[in-house]
């Protein structure tokens, strides 16, 4: 019943910006940790951001100072803010719900471009 939906990946170039959203739907109160994985061919998944339902922030030390994660409870929703965009940065990012078992999106592309 739960499902979680991303959106906003794409092409950008490196120094850009990219905003990743994500709809959860389904029965889900918003009181769990959130979060953004990425992944690349031959890479295990790594972190990139969690947050907390009260707002309490983890990041990725390759991407602290760059990236902002955000929650709006109301609206069901968790965001990532990508800015100063690396080659590097190039990845398939999925959202993640922690409950009773780990939910997942099916993720969406960021390719960013030198």
């Amino acid at each position: 019943q739960v499902q979680l939906v991303e959106s906003g990946g794409g092409l950008v170039q490196a120094g850009g910006s990219l905003r990743l959203s994500c709809a959860a739907s389904g029965t889900i109160f918003m009181l769990n940790t959130m979060g953004w994985y990425r992944q690349v061919p031959g890479k295990q998944r790594e972190s990139v951001a969690t947050i907390t339902s009260g707002g309490t922030t983890e990041y990725g030390d390759s991407v602290k100072g760059r990236f902002t994660i955000s929650r709006d409870n109301a609206k069901k929703a968790v965001y990532l803010q990508m800015n100063s965009l690396k080659p590097e940065d190039t990845a398939l990012y999925y959202c993640k719900m922690t409950a009773r078992r780990d939910y997942w999106g099916q993720g969406t592309q960021v390719t960013v471009s030198s």
